[in-house]
């Protein structure tokens, strides 16, 4: 039985500068199976953020493929983009982008909504989400209402809203203080092993990268695997 979920090949992505050319991604392969989690390194400008958004859809590659779940999603349509980020990709980004005139709970339905879930379940499964990173006490506070942290574990619950495959996560603690950062990792992980998800987080946070069971660093265009130190001690206190 092939496990692969997600396979990368040759990708390859420019931008022009000027007269010139540059080369962000020269042929970047990954082939990830389902259920790992994997960290990306790199240094600012080194694409991380631009392989992870042709991964999930965000943006197309000059060259290369990109498989997921037996489907390529480098030759969709737009329209075909657009259900494939709406059924398949779960994102998690640096800021937490809620609708600043809903709830919490209202927030992480929107996606279900979108897709076309009925109001009861999606309501049900919200509840249960933001129960699991520990908002039952907020789901009728306004993004205004809540801390940093507690807006980014809104952000996580709502990445698992529609059943995702893939969960991506694009520097998800890099607006956070250590201690909420420790902790929106911590859920981030242990949300991916809880409901099976398959995850793939860009961060420079060395706390959140050793907890991942494969970890790479993209660096002169190209991705370079490393060995994993092992996960950090976890965070038992919960921040606000």
């Amino acid at each position: 039985m092939n496990d692969e979920l997600l396979a990368a090949q040759n990708i390859v992505k420019s931008f022009a500068s000027g007269a010139e050319t540059l080369y962000i991604l020269k042929g970047v392969s990954l082939t990830v199976t389902r259920g790992t989690t994997v960290a990306i390194n790199g240094q600012s400008g080194s694409g991380k953020s631009t392989f992870l958004n042709i991964l999930g859809g965000l943006d197309r590659c000059d060259a290369g493929s990109v498989r997921v779940g037996g489907s390529e999603i480098t030759k969709l349509s737009e329209s075909g983009l657009t259900l494939y980020r709406r059924g398949r990709v779960g994102f998690v980004f640096q800021f937490h982008y809620l609708l600043k005139d809903f709830t919490a709970l209202e927030n992480v339905m929107i996606p279900a909504f979108i897709a076309g879930v009925k109001k009861k379940q999606a309501l049900e499964k919200a509840k249960a989400l933001l129960s699991e990173v520990k908002l039952e006490n907020r789901f009728h506070h306004f993004p205004s209402q809540l801390s940093g942290g507690e807006r980014q574990r809104v952000a996580v619950a709502r990445s698992m809203i529609n059943d995702p495959d893939l969960v991506l996560a694009d520097e998800p603690t890099g607006n956070l203080d250590p201690a909420n950062s420790g902790f929106v990792a911590e859920l981030l992980y242990a949300g991916a092993k809880r409901w099976g998800k398959t995850l793939i987080v860009v961060t420079h946070d060395e706390q959140v990268a050793c907890q991942a069971m494969a970890r790479y660093t993209l660096e002169g265009g190209r991705l370079v695997a490393a060995s994993p130190e092992g996960p950090a001690a976890g965070f038992r206190e919960e921040p606000r």
